[in-house]
């Protein structure tokens, strides 16, 4: 009988340590599609992410001749660093398949789409990002969201009332 290789779920992908999210992200883009990169870092920019510091709050992703590029990343210096530390908010290269680049490069320049960074993580020893595939969300789309949010939110306290006996 052989052995299947069993596929890794998004569940235990996520168990490694996480350094940054950005929850706006999902607020502010409706998310189509995610990818999984790793970054080209300086050696100070991984002992300062090991440390637990880094921003996503701005940070955005493009394609330039082939090759995307992470944009506006805020890892700080490193404190024990010395002349040799790398700058805060340098641009850092990603590194995806050729495949997948080209996948992304059509679905950016067709359908009025934007990468954008969801959350900064190591895996197995190497910092990876989460890149989303996504479409901006009008105001009225966010308002959508936050009442249905809302709804489900009290549809689940009622049920838990009445699990209860409360009502």
């Amino acid at each position: 009988m052989a052995k299947t290789k069993k596929k890794v779920d998004e569940a235990t992908r996520r168990n490694n340590q996480v350094v940054a999210t950005n929850r706006k992200a999902r607020h502010n883009y409706a998310i189509l599609d995610t990818f999984e990169a790793g970054v080209v870092l300086q050696g100070t920019e991984v002992k300062s992410l090991r440390e637990g510091q880094a921003s996503l709050a701005d940070a955005f992703a493009t394609v330039d001749d082939g090759e995307i590029w992470l944009r506006n990343l805020h890892i700080p210096e490193y404190h024990h660093g010395s002349w040799t530390n790398h700058t805060p908010r340098r641009n850092r290269k990603l590194l995806l398949h050729r495949r997948q680049i080209d996948t992304l490069v059509g679905k950016i320049r067709d359908g009025n789409l934007t990468l954008v960074p969801l959350s900064l993580y190591f895996s197995e020893g190497k910092v990876k990002v989460e890149l989303a595939l996504a479409r901006g969300k009008q105001a009225h789309d966010k308002r959508q969201d936050l009442a249905r949010r809302d709804a489900d939110r009290e549809i689940t306290r009622e049920l838990g009332r009445r699990a209860k006996g409360m009502s």
